[in-house]
C-alpha cells in the first residue's frame, strides 16, 4: 500500500513538473528560451512519472485476511 502511495506522489509530481516545464516554454517570448530549465524541468519530471507509475504498476495488492 506505502508503495503505490508513493507511486501516486510521484506520477503526480512528474505530471506537475510537466506542466511546469510547458508553460515557461510557452511562456518564453524574442526567441529567449531558457534552455537549461525547460531540459531539467522535462528530465526530472520524465524520471518521477514513469518512477512513480513503475511503482504503481509494479506492486501487487495483498488481500487482507
Amino acid at each position: 500500500m506505502e508503495k503505490r502511495v508513493l507511486g501516486l506522489i510521484l506520477t503526480m509530481l512528474g505530471v506537475l513538473g510537466l506542466i511546469a516545464g510547458a508553460v515557461k516554454f510557452v511562456g518564453q517570448s524574442n526567441n529567449s528560451y531558457d534552455i537549461k530549465a525547460i531540459c531539467m524541468y522535462g528530465i526530472m519530471a520524465l524520471i518521477f512519472f514513469f518512477a512513480g507509475v513503475g511503482l504503481i504498476r509494479g506492486t501487487r495488492d495483498i488481500p487482507n485476511g
